[in-house]
């Protein structure tokens, strides 16, 4: 009996120790999972999807693509430098009457104001007086050739008075023109050799039609030649002038598109092209000067308004993700990329604009890079949660 009762004993010890082979071989792999995904836990950027969640994600390799981006750049409306008249006077002299003030408009050769001047009349006076000893010496010589013919007097005295004829009338040739350089216009230079009035009072007279955006003199002010008195402009046409970074400049050039828009009127979109690019750098601002014309017809736009130009990007071939691969913490780009079978790692980016529900990279990651598409939103929720767990 004790014989029969041995091999019951041997299988019950088999089939015991089989079981606890079993149980410690499920064990171990049980805690090298625990301690895999309690691995996983204790970084906070690395997260760890169970498989029934991996459908819910896309995941694809980081691609190029060729983008055209769109840039803005700061903006003034400008006056058309090609439009402005900067308006002096030719003469010395002291303002007697001021006739127009900012924000009038004013016709071509209309009288802005009045001086007095002192070397408008000196020249007037040695004009009228050149004038005289002309006709004079003309005289004379009329007298000298009857007397010739009489033969009175000889050849000799002739051809000296005709001499003092040329002189005198090359003066008045010369003073001629020193009155039309001081502005005075030929009807009133032969008025005044028949009138032989002085007339010191001198107009100063719009050069252009427009409004007078700026005066710069007042009744009893002394003038010089080099001072500008008023500046008068045509604002029906305008510069809307941006400065672009250089980085953005190389896509820029004559003709190309562009869109404005300024905020004191926002219902205006402007669109037109480029009249002219700059062909150097700001040194100090590192900037290109861009300029679209500017039509005024309403006159809802004004000088030095601040405004907005947008130009498209000459199209580059750049790394882009969807959107829906971004996820957003403490103002930082983030995206999940795959370090392992079911497991991804939170990576910070920097990226550029929005391009068609992509977002171009700048810098975090290269071509063909495994990451999360689509579900990161949700994937940075399960990290989460995983890392309150662990916390706990």
């Amino acid at each position: 009996m004790t014989i029969s009762s041995m091999p019951l004993k041997s299988s019950a010890t088999l089939a015991f120790a089989a079981v606890l082979a079993l149980s410690s071989v499920t064990g171990c792999k049980h805690e090298s999972e625990q301690k895999k995904n309690a691995a996983a836990n204790s970084d906070p950027t690395h997260v760890r999807v169970p498989a029934e969640l991996m459908p819910s994600l896309t995941i694809g390799k980081v691609q190029q693509q060729m983008i055209t981006t769109q840039q803005k750049a700061a903006a003034r409306v400008l006056t058309d430098a090609s439009r402005i008249a900067r308006i002096g006077s030719p003469v010395d002299g002291r303002i007697t009457r001021v006739l127009v003030y900012e924000g009038q408009h004013v016709r071509n050769g209309q009288v802005l104001a009045m001086l007095h001047s002192n070397a408008l009349s000196d020249t007037q006076f040695a004009f009228v007086k050149a004038c005289s000893q002309l006709k004079l010496s003309e005289q004379s010589a009329e007298r000298a050739r009857q007397l010739v013919q009489a033969d009175v007097i000889g050849k000799a005295e002739l051809q000296k008075r005709e001499a003092e004829v040329l002189q005198n009338a090359t003066e008045v040739s010369a003073l001629r023109a020193q009155l039309h350089g001081l502005g005075m216009s030929e009807t009133s230079i032969q008025n005044l050799e028949h009138s032989r009035k002085l007339n010191s009072d001198y107009p100063i007279i719009a050069t252009i039609s427009g409004t007078v955006i700026e005066r710069n003199v007042t009744v009893g002010q002394v003038v010089q030649t080099a001072d500008i008195a008023f500046q008068v402009a045509d604002l029906s046409h305008l510069w809307l002038v941006a400065e672009v970074p250089e980085e953005h400049a190389g896509a820029l050039e004559a003709g190309k598109d562009v869109i404005a828009n300024v905020p004191a009127i926002p219902s205006e979109i402007l669109h037109g092209k480029l009249s002219f690019v700059s062909p150097i750098v700001n040194p100090e601002t590192r900037t290109v000067q861009a300029r679209m014309d500017l039509l005024n017809s309403k006159n809802l736009f004004k000088p030095d308004m601040l405004a907005t130009m947008t130009f498209e990007s000459r199209p580059e071939n750049q790394l882009t993700v969807p959107i829906t691969a971004v996820v957003r913490e403490e103002n930082k780009d983030f995206v999940f990329i795959a370090v392992g079978n079911q497991e991804f790692a939170l990576r910070e980016v920097e990226l550029g604009p929005e391009v068609a529900d992509h977002r171009v990279v700048l810098r975090g990651l290269h071509i063909d890079e495994t990451i999360v598409l689509n579900g990161a939103f949700h994937l940075n929720n399960k990290r989460k949660q995983d890392q309150i767990k662990g916390e706990q």
